[in-house]
């Protein structure tokens, strides 16, 4: 079955000062993915209101989590949707879930855990409270109807934790594994460790390490290097079945880096897309 694309350049759940460059990077993605199998999803102009919530720009984040809702609920098959900020695989989870609900693991591939709390993060900006969300600890109008077990997540490629969310994940036994510790049968075993039989991918692509690829709003060293990640990319989707995948968060400066940093991003496509139909 062929694996179709949702494009959703929210920015307004990101903390970086880059955050506008987010639509410039889906943008970017859009124009090398197959058109007859791409959706648009439309997001608000507004930057939102928090409302009192401690998330900041609340509302925008609840409208494009909505209207992706809606165009999942159009598609058949996979669908591996293109950020904009982590936040917009929120819809795409739940999704996922619903599908498979006694069965599906939650790949994060990530620098970050993305494990904060309104009240925990300093910032405020919601794409470093996705993780805690889906699994069923955040405020309580985005907490999906149905949250992935915590035993269910595998974080991969992770480096940069808050103390509280260190804690939190040490406390509900999340499988992590370090970006020196990532490979095809590392990340094979510890989806195979969950039970699950079918997995959703988050690819946020500060997972990589920033001298391979530069166009990141919050860069961490001593990341996973492409070759490791398209390998694990490769081996898991060939043992599991891929419910969907989201792309997320390439902020690029410049035209000119987009262009230098776009063909790793088609080949992580292609990666997560060869079982299934690549682009």
């Amino acid at each position: 079955m062929d694996v179709n694309f949702l494009v959703a350049p929210q920015w307004q759940g990101s903390g970086s000062t880059r955050a506008l460059q987010l639509g410039d990077g889906a943008e970017a993605i859009r124009g090398d993915l197959p058109a007859s199998r791409t959706t648009v999803v439309p997001i608000p102009l507004g930057a939102g209101e928090g409302l009192g919530s401690g998330v900041r720009r609340i509302t925008a984040i609840q409208a494009v989590r909505d209207r992706v809702a809606d165009a999942l609920a159009g598609i058949d098959g996979p669908v591996v949707t293109i950020g904009g900020d982590c936040g917009v695989d929120l819809a795409g989870i739940a999704h996922s879930h619903e599908a498979h609900p006694d069965d599906l693991a939650l790949v994060w591939l990530d620098a970050h855990p993305d494990a904060n709390t309104p009240e925990s993060s300093t910032s405020g900006a919601f794409h470093g409270m996705v993780l805690r969300t889906v699994v069923g600890d955040g405020f309580p109008s985005l907490v999906p109807d149905l949250p992935v077990p915590a035993e269910r997540v595998v974080l991969a490629g992770t480096r940069a934790f808050d103390e509280p969310e260190a804690e939190w994940i040490a406390g509900r036994g999340i499988r992590v594994i370090g970006p020196s510790e990532l490979t095809a049968e590392s990340l094979v075993a510890a989806i195979e460790a969950t039970g699950a039989s079918a997995i959703h991918v988050h690819i946020d692509l500060d997972v990589l390490d920033p001298a391979e690829f530069s166009s990141l709003g919050f860069p961490e060293p001593f990341g996973v290097t492409v070759a490791s990640l398209l390998g694990a990319l490769r081996a898991v989707t060939s043992r599991f079945e891929l419910a969907g995948a989201a792309l997320c968060e390439f902020a690029p400066p410049s035209p000119e880096a987009a262009s230098d940093d776009l063909p790793t991003i088609l080949r992580i496509v292609g990666a997560l897309t060869a079982e299934s139909g690549s682009a």
